[in-house]
């Protein structure tokens, strides 16, 4: 490698793509066996001095953490889209830049999304759990009844990259999109969709709910039991966002009454631990924060995080900053 060749240091190892291409053309310590805990990334930023961190959602930064970098670090790109776990404020007084990975993953995030929506709908958890625990009678007619999807009208909240991607495959299942935004699309992008200026206007029309929102600036829940309330009975949400969006002691009262026939979750308010009466619950259908998880996307990902590093280092425009 150049002598010149960017120094950095990472939170966990990445894949072996981006692993390959680091060695070749960055200067780096060994990839952790394990994802490092902020206070040994700390210490490793001490010890090898790197101008780069690479870092997860596993390994924040906060605003105590970023005071506590060594003054070499010029340069945090993280690898996700989400930033919750980083104090970009913190970042920005310290004159250090960031950057995430946005838009590789939208297509797996959408292709999940659509996976929780059929698997809420026809009740994928509970077929599971019967055939896996012992399936020892035919069902009847009028047993484990699911929901058909096809023709359903589907509510998303936050028509972003990913909620028009979802939009896009349920236009494959003839469902009805309807969508609230903080603003509304150009026909070309909306393609039929119906925009609800409010999200109170559009729940009451939604057989399905999907969110794809960021986390509300105050922090709180967008489905509440208010909101929650506003639905029709039977329908059913999927949450492939953020796990603050919901009251989940809320989502878990209306599972229970039957207000709504099931959810489909990939992400949590406690992660990862998430509330075990929520996830024990028949009717709901789980995955374990697992939107981007796929080799070619999260190697996109990693690769997008190095293009970021090796432009900054160049002096160059970064393909995906994060403006303060």
């Amino acid at each position: 490698m150049p002598s010149t060749a960017p120094r950095l240091i990472r939170s966990a190892r990445l894949l072996d793509a981006a692993e390959a291409r680091i060695a070749s053309e960055f200067t780096a310590p060994p990839p952790p066996q394990n994802a490092l805990t902020t206070e040994a990334l700390l210490a490793l930023a001490h010890e090898y001095l790197p101008a780069a961190m690479i870092v997860t959602h596993t390994t924040p930064l906060r605003a105590a953490d970023v005071a506590a970098l060594p003054d070499c670090v010029k340069m945090v790109a993280t690898v996700s889209v989400g930033l919750d776990h980083l104090d970009l404020a913190a970042l920005h007084a310290r004159g250090i830049t960031v950057s995430n990975t946005p838009d590789v993953l939208t297509d797996c995030n959408a292709d999940l999304s659509m996976m929780l929506i059929l698997a809420a709908s026809r009740r994928a958890a509970e077929y599971f759990t019967l055939v896996k625990t012992g399936w020892t009678r035919p069902l009847g007619l009028s047993d484990m009844l699911g929901q058909r999807v096809t023709g359903k009208r589907l509510g998303i909240v936050g028509m972003g990259r990913i909620g028009q991607a979802v939009a896009r495959r349920a236009r494959g299942f003839d469902m009805d999109i309807l969508y609230h935004n903080r603003s509304r699309l150009p026909p070309e992008l909306e393609a039929g969709a119906t925009y609800y200026a409010t999200l109170e206007d559009m729940l009451p029309h939604c057989d399905i709910l999907t969110l794809h929102a960021p986390a509300q600036s105050s922090g709180a829940p967008l489905m509440d039991a208010r909101t929650l309330a506003l639905l029709p009975r039977g329908a059913v949400l999927v949450n492939a966002a953020r796990g603050k969006l919901v009251d989940e002691a809320a989502l878990i009262d209306a599972l229970r009454s039957g207000h709504l026939a099931g959810a489909g979750l990939d992400v949590y308010q406690h992660e990862p631990d998430p509330n075990p009466t929520l996830v024990g619950l028949p009717n709901v259908f789980t995955t374990p924060h697992t939107g981007s998880a796929t080799v070619e996307t999260r190697t996109a990902m990693c690769m997008l995080a190095l293009d970021n590093v090796a432009a900054f280092a160049a002096g160059q425009t970064m393909p995906s900053p994060v403006k303060a």
